[in-house]
């Protein structure tokens, strides 16, 4: 079950806030309307929303990050 589409909605999901509020609100919804599967739709019902939360924010500090230039690979070696 990792059809392209399947893999692109949970990537727009982890990224998109509007989208990820959508689905968190209509996961079945949302899944079917983005033309997945019934089993696909399924499955992202099992999706763990608290773990959704933590890794989008994770991945937007990240982006952030990366956006002004800044790595941690420095701190983590010492060296700022």
């Amino acid at each position: 079950m990792s059809s392209p589409l399947f893999e692109a909605f949970l990537a727009k999901i982890y990224v998109d806030s509007k989208a990820r509020a959508g689905f968190l609100s209509d996961p079945v919804g949302e899944a079917s309307r983005a033309g997945l599967s019934e089993e696909e739709c399924n499955a992202l019902q099992q999706i763990d929303t608290v773990g959704l939360e933590l890794a989008s924010r994770s991945f937007a500090k990240k982006r952030l990050q990366a956006a002004k230039g800044k790595s941690r690979l420095p701190q983590l070696f010492g060296r700022r």
